[in-house]
């Protein structure tokens, strides 16, 4: 078979059975014997498309005939399946917050900031405009009140840890490209496992934000020319890279990579990602590549 579909079962959803495999099954072309990764949980249906096919119409073809379940799916090629790279956003992603509205509500000005915020990761703003604009408004805050929001609202999302173990076992490199700060990817980074990270620095004076951000400001390019330069680092093909985020400054680096998964993200972008995990915590860009639960690395 050269293709295969993996389905995983998100908290809500009943565990996968018997009955809702031979209903995907019905509409796979020339699907194969299933393999549990996890039972009742996630599985992987091998298929052969008919000519002219595409991932994105399996996927809402299988989509369609569970009713819209809680179920993610994922339809891909199985050459080059296990990636060698990992490239991902942190707020709302590896995150559960957006790191620049936790401050803004640590100093009572979230309304205003995660209103243009939300318009930024929607593509209706430019990101780096809309960047330096909310960063003004903070112009003030103190320094130390950064260390308070990271210690107290700060979580990382299901899985995030076990993704980059997992991958860093088996010999891949795992890197965060962030929009926002780097006084939060740096403890992200170390708190998930990744092995290097980037983004935006705060300009900070006398122990305060003084509202700017130090230039050039990391945003959609640069997120793609990161996942470039760590492929020509690492002498990868492209099939081997992943990437994941949920915003529209993700869209670029989601197109170019092997895999760009759409992590329970805005419409724009699941509706252009390769994939989308709308239901699911972060071990389902495992399941994905066919790792096993038994596979998993939790440490």
């Amino acid at each position: 078979m050269t293709h295969v579909l993996t389905m995983i079962a998100g908290a809500a959803a009943q565990p996968l059975g018997k009955a809702c495999i031979k209903k995907v099954c019905a509409v796979l072309p020339a699907s194969g014997e299933i393999t549990w990764l996890s039972e009742g949980e996630a599985c992987d249906i091998p298929f052969r498309p008919e000519e002219g096919a595409t991932n994105a119409q399996i996927t809402e073809r299988v989509r369609g005939t569970l009713e819209n379940a809680p179920v993610d799916i994922v339809s891909q090629g199985t050459e080059n399946r296990r990636k060698h790279l990992l490239v991902a956003d942190m707020d709302s992603t590896l995150i559960g917050q957006e790191c620049i509205d936790e401050i803004a509500d640590y100093v009572g000005l979230k309304p205003k900031i995660s209103e243009i915020t939300e318009r930024a990761m929607r593509g209706e703003l430019e990101f780096e405009p809309a960047l330096r604009e909310r960063v003004a408004l903070l112009r003030g805050v103190e320094e130390k009140a950064l260390q308070d929001i990271f210690d107290k609202r700060i979580t990382l999302n299901p899985g995030a840890r076990t993704l980059a173990c997992t991958m860093g076992a088996n010999g891949a490199r795992s890197v965060i490209v962030s929009g926002g700060f780097t006084f939060f990817t740096a403890r992200v980074a170390e708190a998930a496992g990744f092995d290097a990270h980037h983004s935006n620095l705060l300009e900070i004076s006398d122990g305060k934000l003084t509202g700017r951000v130090i230039e050039p400001i990391l945003g959609q390019q640069a997120k793609l020319d990161s996942l470039r330069q760590y492929r020509e680092t690492l002498k990868l093909d492209n099939a081997e890279t992943l990437a994941a985020g949920d915003g529209a400054n993700d869209l670029a680096m989601l197109m170019e990579a092997g895999l760009g998964v759409a992590y329970h993200a805005k419409p724009v972008v699941a509706a252009r990602a390769d994939a989308r995990i709308d239901n699911c915590g972060l071990t389902a860009l495992l399941f994905a590549q066919g790792y096993a639960r038994e596979d998993f690395v939790n440490d």
